[in-house]
C-alpha cells in the first residue's frame, strides 16, 4: 500500500496510502518514531517529505497510531468526511456537469490515463450517439482534450488539469 514520490533533489520517499483518485495521502505516524526520538536531520526529512507531498498536489492526512488503536471510529468519520467532500453534494461544482460527464471525470480519474471512446460508452453503459455527445461536451468545457496531434480524429482523450482540480 505504500506509494512512492521522488522529492526535487531526488529522494525516494513513502506515504502510506495514496488514494489517487482525490489525490489523498494518508498516514500513519507512531509517537516514538515521528516525536520522541526525533533527530534535527530526521525533522529536517519530514518536513521536505511534507513539502514534496505539497509539490504532487497530494493532500497529507496524518494520524497517530495512537489514535488509530483507541479512537477508531473518529479517524473513520475524518476519512468519510474528507471522501464527502470530494464527493457531489448538491449546490457545489460538481453540479455544473451532467451526471454522464461526473462518471466520465471519475473513471478517468481512476483509469489514470488516456481512455477510448469505447471506454466511455462502457462507463456509461450508453449508445454511441450519448457517449459522443458526453466527450463533444466535456471537451466544450475544458474537462478533456484529444491525446495526440490528429485535428480531425480523435481516438483517445486524456484529462485537463482543470477536470482534475474539478475533484
Amino acid at each position: 500500500m505504500e506509494h512512492e514520490l521522488v522529492s526535487m533533489s531526488g529522494v525516494r520517499i513513502y506515504i502510506d496510502v495514496f488514494y489517487q483518485p482525490f489525490r489523498l495521502g494518508f498516514e500513519s505516524e507512531g509517537f516514538v518514531a515521528h516525536a520522541e526520538n526525533i533527530t534535527r536531520d530526521r525533522f529536517n526529512f519530514e518536513k521536505m517529505r511534507q513539502r514534496t507531498l505539497a509539490l504532487y498536489d497530494c493532500k497529507y492526512v496524518p494520524f497517530s497510531w495512537d489514535e488509530l488503536d483507541k479512537k477508531t471510529e473518529l479517524c473513520r468519520r475524518a476519512v468519510y468526511e474528507l471522501l464527502g467532500r470530494f464527493g457531489g453534494a448538491a449546490g457545489s461544482k460538481s453540479a455544473q456537469l451532467t451526471v454522464y460527464e461526473r462518471e466520465v471525470i471519475r473513471y478517468a480519474l481512476r483509469w489514470n490515463g488516456a481512455f477510448k471512446f469505447g471506454d466511455v460508452s462502457i462507463c456509461l453503459q450508453a449508445g454511441e450517439r450519448v457517449s459522443r455527445r458526453v466527450l463533444r461536451s466535456l471537451m466544450e468545457k475544458g474537462m478533456i482534450k484529444p491525446n495526440g496531434i490528429s485535428t480531425q480524429r480523435h481516438h483517445t482523450y486524456v484529462l485537463t488539469d482543470k477536470a482534475v482540480q474539478f475533484y
